[in-house]
């Protein structure tokens, strides 16, 4: 391997555009033949995906593919799951840690460090290059921070630091961020910048010569708001125009939903919305039940919203209802939680009885990538018939009954269908068998929109220049 300087992007605050940023310097770098290969130490996101049998958050697996690399937990050691307002699940190298979830935030540090540290020399040794990935902000003097300030000391790498213009304020970010970090994040702050920007960036002078003079940052550009297709890295996306006509999805955004960036193709095919009252199923043609990272919490959120019973009445009119892996829980019978996963123990409820199927919640998690190969499938859902479809599984919930399975995983009664397998929908021949609309393929087009974005908006002589590239 090469002997590069690691690179790391770090944000003024969350959501100033880091994944982004990272996501396009990983498709950057590859155009320039470097193997280089993405790296957040913790993540925070109930979007995850599977990769050698354990999960990372779903922006580092991004990441991977732009960089045309296969994903690996080494990628991202540390990943927590929001379970409740001051609950995560701890996942350490893929794999869920009851006795760390179950520690005081504080306390967990000096059992993370070393797992972020030896995931980090393990991609660093496996690649010529590595791009890391930071997490909020490195100027929260009120918490220890190993994900940042800490991070980029250990390693020795430059940083540059991005700012989210479109919220205003941007100059005052950089500047304040500067004069709150470490002194050795300091000096390895070589350049910042300014992301989402609408306009003509001549009028963003004297500002950042400004910027530059206080701070001795280079600019290292300013990156448009671009209309990208990269999924969120929380949340959900909903980025497209459906073609006129399409079919009306409403998608039930609970508050602890999971895996929602697994809907960022749907939009291209049908009109897509997010459910947050009863009303929003009325007009709907289908109605999407997806994962869930805590079920308890957020079938009591349906219920109390009345959203239980708008999905059988939907599903009484003809709507077809589509759960997915905790969604797919709550179209059967029962959900029970002996052992207590969720904080309960013996706790038991009724679902919305669409299918004749009972979920018992082990406390053993269930992590592994699946091929669902559809049979014979009665209508109205008979056009997934012969199709291959790729997906991944996590879940505490095992799943069994005596509603009808067209495939392992998969079951169909009338105009319901749940499946404990994520991803399927991300395959546009699934799209078109249940929309009617092939939608076309949009992650590789967005990695290189993105890398065309670095190439014309930032300083590429100075990031070369800054990892030691010839």
């Amino acid at each position: 391997m090469t002997d590069l300087r690691p690179l790391m992007i770090l944000g003024c605050s969350s959501n100033s555009g880091k994944s982004l940023v990272v996501t396009g310097l990983c498709r950057w770098f590859a155009r320039q033949r470097i193997d280089a290969a993405p790296f957040k130490a913790q993540n925070m996101s109930n979007n995850a995906r599977v990769v050698d049998g354990g999960e990372i958050g779903v922006a580092q697996w991004l990441q991977a593919r732009a960089a045309a690399l296969e994903p690996t937990v080494d990628m991202n050691p540390v990943l927590l799951k929001p379970e409740a307002d001051t609950r995560s699940q701890v996942i350490v190298n893929g794999v869920s840690r009851s006795d760390l979830t179950a520690l005081p935030w504080r306390e967990r540090g000096p059992h993370l460090w070393p797992v972020m540290t030896d995931a980090f020399e393990r991609v660093q040794r496996a690649h010529d290059l590595v791009v890391i990935e930071g997490a909020g902000s490195p100027a929260e003097i009120n918490l220890p921070d190993l994900v940042n300030n800490r991070i980029l000391d250990h390693v020795d790498a430059q940083a540059i630091l991005v700012a989210d213009i479109d919220r205003g304020g941007a100059f005052a970010h950089i500047v304040g961020t500067w004069t709150l970090v470490p002194d050795a994040t300091r000096q390895r702050l070589a350049g910042y910048v300014l992301n989402k920007f609408r306009g003509d960036a001549s009028l963003l002078a004297p500002g950042p010569a400004m910027v530059t003079e206080r701070t001795g940052m280079h600019n290292v550009g300013v990156l448009p708001m671009l209309a990208h297709q990269l999924p969120d890295e929380e949340g959900g996306t909903l980025r497209a125009d459906a073609p006129a006509g399409a079919m009306r999805v409403a998608i039930v955004r609970y508050p602890y939903a999971s895996n929602l960036d697994e809907w960022h193709l749907l939009p291209h095919a049908a009109r897509v919305s997010w459910a947050t009252n009863a009303a929003d199923l009325d007009a709907a043609d289908i109605v999407i039940l997806p994962g869930s990272k805590h079920l308890a919490a957020d079938f009591a959120w349906m219920r109390e919203r009345r959203i239980d019973a708008a999905v059988r009445a939907a599903s009484d009119r003809g709507a077809r209802i589509i759960g997915v892996c905790g969604g797919a829980m709550f179209a059967g019978d029962r959900i029970t939680d002996r052992q207590g996963v969720e904080g309960v123990a013996d706790a038991s409820y009724e679902c919305l009885g669409l299918l004749d199927l009972t979920t018992d919640l082990a406390s053993t998690k269930t992590t592994r990538a699946t091929t669902v190969r559809f049979g014979a499938v009665p209508a109205p859902w008979c056009a997934l018939a012969g199709i291959e479809a790729a997906g991944y599984e996590i879940r505490h919930g095992q799943v069994d009954g005596a509603a009808p399975s067209c495939a392992p995983g998969v079951w169909i009664s009338g105009n319901a269908l749940a499946t404990t397998v994520h991803g399927l929908f991300e395959d546009p021949a699934v799209v078109a068998a249940i929309i009617g609309v092939r939608p076309q393929p949009v992650l590789d087009a967005t990695f290189e929109q993105l890398a065309d974005a670095i190439e014309a908006h930032l300083d590429t002589a100075l990031l070369r220049d800054l990892v030691g590239m010839a």
